[in-house]
């Protein structure tokens, strides 16, 4: 049922490093998202799979992770994810990078979406180093990095709760779970 892969689909930040993510399952990702929606039709998008460890090292080595909780470094040492897709703009489509804004969130969570259904967890990485990872990756001039999603099997536990008071910021408790306070309904609904 599509809300319980809502439900399943959080922003992990820490990964059984046991249990590798391979080439052929990120394809299987990248080949739902290249069934969405797009504006105009005019397929934007690219997308570059890292699955190999030195390369997913250095693609981690240019990401910031949970800009909400600064006294803590993600993901903990160990629980790295082993996989990552990073979603590029192709500048031979649209010179106008903001033009693929749409489509890169809907793509984004058609991946999360199909990557719950496997059984792996992820998080969308808005703050990186997009010159170095184009660098690291070796992408062509056209294509620019404007997502990294990182990709495995989690071993952690998210919750989701009302949001107190409008309170949404996420936070984690003395057992180390992961709140993510959501505004309610009657604060959502505006008619």
């Amino acid at each position: 049922m599509l809300a319980d892969l809502v439900r399943a689909s959080r922003s992990f930040r820490s990964f059984d490093r046991r249990r590798p993510v391979s080439r052929e399952e990120l394809l299987e990702l990248i080949a739902l998202a290249r069934l969405c929606p797009s504006a105009g039709n005019r397929q934007f998008l690219r997308y570059a799979p890292v699955t190999e460890a030195a390369e997913a090292e250095h693609v981690l080595a240019l990401t910031k992770w949970a800009g909400a909780l600064p006294q803590r470094h993600f993901p903990p040492c160990g629980h790295e994810p082993p996989a990552y897709i990073v979603i590029c703009h192709d500048t031979e489509v649209s010179a106008n990078v903001g033009a693929s804004a749409h489509d890169v969130g809907i793509a984004a969570q058609t991946l999360l979406l199909g990557a719950a259904e496997r059984g792996l967890g992820g998080c969308m990485i808005g703050s990186f180093d997009r010159d170095g990872i184009a660098e690291a990756l070796s992408l062509p001039p056209r294509y620019v990095p404007v997502l990294v999603v990182a990709l495995g099997h989690p071993d952690e536990t998210v919750v989701l709760e009302n949001a107190p008071d409008g309170a949404v910021t996420y936070y984690r408790d003395a057992a180390d779970v992961h709140h993510v306070p959501k505004r309610t309904m009657e604060e959502l609904v505006i008619r």
